[in-house]
């Protein structure tokens, strides 16, 4: 299911998962070497994250600029979705999930900014 809008929020104010869809999402700030960093990224990388169980969806958003004009403080995003809370914390349990953060934290660890979001509708 497709909502609009999203809000940072994993758990509901019980604190319990609710077993709304959830997103990790990576923002990568821009690499001293962008061709080194895409060449890893996309033949690398996404390939290792595509694997892992559970992951539903998966969006790469290259960002083009900001609205003030310049380039912006983010080169890249990636959405990856999960049925919930739980199976997003479950697939990070796999050989395929903690393949990818190693992956990730050996290539982009001083880039990238993780968050867990929920698409809300208001």
């Amino acid at each position: 299911m497709r909502r609009k809008g999203t809000q940072t929020a994993i758990l509901n104010k019980s604190g319990k998962d609710d077993g709304k869809m959830v997103k990790m999402i990576a923002l990568y700030k821009h690499p001293e070497d962008k061709e080194k960093f895409d060449e890893h990224y996309f033949n690398t990388h996404a390939p290792i994250t595509a694997k892992i169980p559970g992951l539903r969806e998966m969006k790469v958003t290259r960002v083009t600029g900001s609205p003030m004009g310049g380039e912006g403080k983010y080169y890249l995003m990636c959405e990856m979705y999960y049925d919930s809370y739980d199976a997003l914390q479950e697939a990070m349990k796999t050989d395929e999930g903690k393949a990818s953060g190693k992956d990730l934290m050996g290539f982009a660890g001083d880039y990238v900014t993780l968050m867990v979001g929920e698409e809300v509708d208001e």
